[in-house]
């Protein structure tokens, strides 16, 4: 006799959610490698892509020679148009690092669900519920406190970007829905052209990285285990449980900075940064409830 589906869901849904704390957790030192690094904006983002990029083809061929099943790296002109997207994203997000404390970066970068689900409303006729439009506009709040207080100080200019890459992520995520199709490597093949603009950068200014091994172990591994495993998550667990764990980001990489750096965030960044957390994960909990609602509901109807 075999499992029973109540008992294979249980499973299943256990197996989403470790994998994607793992995912979620891994990502959260994404950044302060970034700064351990020590290195111009360029010199970081030409050998972060490029170890990432060899990182993803040589799983992507290891995976094809063994199981031959392996998704497009960039399946048709959907992959072409998510490529680009999240191409700009990463060198949005990594000049922002340079240009804005850390609290601040990773705050706004929360804003990019709330960018998706307005990106699914107008594109795909996704109209979000009241309680997401009241989320949105905390968030909106949240996002404001944090780029108003960088005015004057040198900080508008990286939260600018911050906003940019969200905007660009959750463009990404949107066309992603859209297609339906399978974008687990593109994202990851997709600094190619970071990597080629950075190269360029560097033939002109110079290479310049103090301490090179951080980011190459933030490329080569760190990110492709952070963002494989994220996109794994959706197989076995809801959008919002997943979205939750990206989260762990936001929570915990301005502590590494502030353990590592001695960078605390001011008084704006905690405030707005704050209302941000606390109004995604009430939202994410609700979603994660509702949808247990409507799992529950077939159940119900038809016992078995």
């Amino acid at each position: 006799m075999g499992p029973s589906p109540l008992s294979e869901h249980s499973s299943h849904h256990a197996k989403g959610l470790v994998l994607t704390a793992i995912g979620g957790l891994t990502l959260t030192v994404d950044i302060p490698l970034i700064r351990l690094a020590n290195g111009d904006p360029w010199s970081i983002l030409m050998l972060r892509s490029g170890a990432t990029v060899i990182s993803a083809i040589v799983v992507w061929t290891a995976w094809r020679l063994w199981r031959g099943n392996a998704p497009a790296l960039i399946p048709g002109r959907a992959g072409l148009l998510v490529a680009s997207l999240y191409s700009l994203a990463s060198i949005c997000f990594l000049m922002a690092v340079f240009y804005t404390s850390t609290a601040d970066l990773v705050f706004i970068l929360a804003f990019n669900s709330m960018f998706a689900a307005l990106l699914s409303w107008f594109f795909l006729g996704e109209r979000p519920r009241p309680q997401t439009l009241a989320a949105m506009a905390l968030v909106v709040i949240g996002v404001a406190v944090i780029v108003g207080s960088g005015i004057g100080t040198g900080n508008l200019f990286g939260n600018v970007l911050a906003v940019l890459t969200a905007l660009l992520i959750a463009s990404a995520i949107t066309v992603t829905r859209a297609t339906g199709k399978d974008m687990g490597f593109t994202a990851l093949v997709a600094v190619s052209l970071p990597f080629v603009v950075a190269a360029f950068m560097v033939s002109r200014t110079g290479y310049q990285v103090e301490a090179p091994w951080w980011i190459l172990l933030n490329g080569a591994i760190v990110i492709p285990i952070a963002f494989f495993l994220l996109a794994s998550g959706p197989k076995y667990i809801t959008g919002p449980e997943v979205a939750m764990f990206y989260l762990l980001e936001t929570v915990l990489a301005p502590i590494w900075v502030w353990l590592i750096f001695s960078e605390a965030p001011g008084t704006a960044s905690l405030a707005g940064g704050a209302l941000i957390i606390l109004t995604l994960v009430a939202h994410s909990l609700w979603q994660v409830r509702e949808g247990r609602k409507r799992r529950a509901t077939p159940a119900l109807r038809h016992p078995t």
